[in-house]
C-alpha cells in the first residue's frame, strides 16, 4: 500500500506539489499523469526517499519513508525514468547483487528466467556499459521485479523499449497488481495508463485536477457519452487541462 497525505514540496518560493493526498491499495495499478512540470517525478522521488517533503507524509507498506527509511525501502521496487546502472558490472553480476541484497530465494534460476523473458540471455555476461538504452531499461525493470516487492514504483517505464518489450512490461505490471501487489506509475503514454490503470490522478503544476476510475473521470468532465465505451483518457486529460486554464483566466479577470 502507498499512502500520501497532504504532501507538499517547495523549492524556494516555487511550490512543485501542493497538498497532494491519495492512497494506492494492494491489487491496484495507480496512474499519476500530467504534463512536464506537473509534479509527477517530484512525488515519485519523495516516495522512494530521494526528496524530503516540505510538509505532509508519504508511507509505503505503512512505513514513513523518512522516519523508517530502511523498512520502507525494503518494501518497494523502483524503476526510474533513466536506468543508472553500474557499467563495469555484467547484467548477471548486478542482478546477483540485488538478489543477495533482498535475499531472493533460488536466485540463479530466477535471474535466468528474467533474462530469458527479456531476450537478454546471450548478453547476461556482457558489461552493462556496452548495453543500449533499451537493454539497460530492461535490466532496471528486472532489478525492481526480481525481489517480487509488495510495492512497485515506476517513473516512465517505456522509454527506449521496443514494442515487444513494452507489451511485456505492461502485462507484467498488470499481473503484479493482480497478485495483490501495489503498482504506482507515471507515464506520458495515455493509452498505456488507460490500458493498465485502475485509478488515475491528473496533476497540473502540483495541483490535482481529477482523480478516479475512468468512469469517474468521464463523469467529472462530462465526457461519458462519447465513443462506444466512453471517451478516451486523452480527451478526458485535455478537458481537465482546458477547465483549469479557463478557471485561471476567470480568476485573473476578476482581479483586474
Amino acid at each position: 500500500m502507498i499512502e500520501v497525505q497532504h504532501y507538499t514540496k517547495r523549492f524556494g518560493p516555487h511550490t512543485a506539489v501542493g497538498d497532494l493526498s491519495f492512497t494506492v491499495q494492494p491489487g491496484a495499478v495507480f496512474g499519476l499523469l500530467g504534463s512536464n512540470g506537473a509534479g509527477k517525478t517530484t512525488t515519485i522521488r519523495a516516495l522512494v526517499g530521494l526528496t524530503r517533503p516540505t510538509s505532509g507524509t508519504v508511507r509505503v507498506q505503512g512505513f514513513d519513508v523518512w522516519r523508517e527509511p530502511l523498512k520502507a525501502k525494503a518494501a518497494f521496487g523502483y524503476i526510474p525514468d533513466r536506468p543508472y546502472l553500474y557499467g563495469k558490472l555484467t547484467a548477471r553480476e548486478l542482478l546477483r547483487f540485488v538478489g543477495q541484497l533482498y535475499q531472493v530465494p533460488d536466485m540463479e534460476s530466477a535471474i535466468d528466467r528474467w533474462l530469458a523473458l527479456f531476450r537478454l540471455t546471450d548478453f547476461g555476461n556482457e558489461l552493462l556499459e556496452t548495453y543500449s538504452h533499451g537493454m539497460k531499461q530492461k535490466v532496471a525493470i528486472i532489478s525492481a521485479l526480481l525481489p517480487d516487492p509488495p510495492v512497485l514504483i515506476v517513473d516512465e517505464p517505456m522509454v527506449g523499449l521496443d514494442p515487444h518489450a513494452a507489451r511485456q512490461v505492461r502485462e507484467l505490471f498488470r499481473a503484479h497488481a493482480d497478485r495483490g501487489r501495489t503498482v504506482l506509475l507515471t507515464t506520458h503514454s495515455l493509452p498505456l495508463a488507460e490500458a493498465v490503470c485502475d485509478r488515475i490522478v491528473v496533476l497540473d503544476r502540483g495541483k490535482v485536477l481529477g482523480e478516479g476510475t475512468m468512469e469517474e473521470l468521464r463523469a467529472q468532465t462530462g465526457t461519458a457519452a462519447g465513443g462506444v465505451h466512453g471517451d478516451s483518457l486523452e480527451r478526458i486529460f485535455f478537458r481537465l487541462l482546458e477547465e483549469e486554464q479557463s478557471e485561471q483566466q476567470r480568476q485573473v479577470a476578476e482581479k483586474v
